[in-house]
């Protein structure tokens, strides 16, 4: 896949954010001089400042007056823009951390699910039986259980789930591969997605409780890929 051709604020922030998130620059400590930095960077010391005043407004950096730039404990006190930044430098994220993010849809999606077939049963099961002609490979069960996830995030007609959950289709792209590498991973998938297909179609839809065993399931087989 061809990486799109960055805007120099934009090359800046990756720069920036990857060498944070890469421990370069630690949080509590200081950036270096805006002049080095700039030179480090590549950048110009305008396209800098700009990079800055954004990171700052995220809350991955304090900017002092008459003061060095410090690094923020982002994971302490960061909010959504530091988490949809953390999705897209996904490559650079510690296996911990991905963890917590699975925990974090364990506990969040199968309300989502069972809120979202209640609002639109038919387009789900309709989406679901497409499963059945997946293709046996990794990119493609990823792309298929992140349709099928964001598809149940819309049916919610919950804006703030939809937002939440748009900034990590990246992330998914790279960890549903590796995930979706193993055999029996996939087969265990396609299992899950027939039993919504019954749930479905059943009158009682007990789909919380499927969702959330599959959910626990992949942070299990998680903790055996890192």
């Amino acid at each position: 896949m061809v990486e799109k051709l960055l805007k120099p604020a934009e090359f800046a922030e990756k720069q920036l954010l990857e060498a944070i998130l890469g421990s370069k620059y630690r949080p509590g400590e200081a950036l270096p001089a805006e002049r080095i930095l700039a030179t480090e960077l590549g950048v110009t010391r305008p396209t800098l400042r700009e990079t800055l005043q954004r990171l700052s407004k995220e809350g991955w950096i304090t900017i002092r007056h008459g003061k060095p730039t410090k690094v923020n404990d982002y994971l302490e006190n960061g909010g959504l823009g530091i988490l949809g930044s953390l999705a897209r430098y996904g490559k650079n994220l510690s296996t911990d951390m991905v963890s917590h993010l699975l925990e974090v849809r364990t506990a969040m999606f199968p309300n989502i699910a069972q809120k979202a077939v209640s609002n639109s049963p038919e387009k789900i099961l309709n989406y679901l039986k497409k499963s059945k002609t997946l293709k046996d490979r990794p990119d493609a069960y990823a792309g298929y259980d992140w349709g099928l996830q964001m598809l149940m995030v819309k049916a919610t007609n919950n804006p703030v789930f939809n937002m939440i959950l748009n900034d990590f289709e990246p992330l998914y792209a790279v960890l549903g591969e590796i995930y979706f590498q193993k055999k029996n991973v996939r087969t265990a998938s396609l299992t899950y997605y027939r039993d919504l297909i019954k749930a479905l179609e059943q009158t009682h839809m007990d789909v919380k409780s499927i969702v959330e065993k599959i959910m626990i399931r992949a942070e299990k087989i998680w903790q055996v890929i890192r």
